[in-house]
């Protein structure tokens, strides 16, 4: 399954994205029942060349750890663009798969959030994994 695009009336999901989408169900599940850090699924980002970058190193920053906006940047090899970063972690498609809320503001606050209720559901997502912030 591509992420970041959705199916137009006239496509159906195929048999094997309806497979991903449950074993995501399963280890969504896991992971607020405290059993699971790490998700094993399957992406496909449909993005800038930019976003892609970004998304694809949100994807490896493990649970219970943060990287500023920055730092992020740094990482993802696209410098120090905190703004720029900020809007491509906005756009993520697929917040908690893909934590979104594990980056905080360059002082260790946090910032906005897509998903949810927006701060509040990311205040959650950080106490849930054990994660201080401000």
């Amino acid at each position: 399954m591509t992420i970041g695009q959705s199916p137009s009336p006239k496509q159906s999901i195929n048999p094997t994205d309806a497979n991903v989408l449950g074993e995501a169900t399963v280890q969504l599940g896991e992971y607020f029942a405290g059993e699971r850090t790490v998700f094993d699924l399957p992406l496909a980002y449909s993005g800038t060349t930019f976003q892609e970058a970004i998304w694809a190193t949100l994807a490896t920053i493990p649970f219970g750890h943060t990287l500023t906006y920055d730092e992020l940047g740094q990482r993802a090899g696209v410098g120090r663009a905190p703004r720029a970063v900020g809007g491509a972690v906005g756009r993520n498609p697929i917040p908690i798969i893909v934590p979104c809320h594990r980056i905080l503001g360059a002082s260790g606050n946090i910032t906005g959030y897509s998903g949810g209720e927006g701060i509040p559901t990311k205040a959650k997502l950080l106490h849930h994994e054990g994660i201080p912030f401000r």
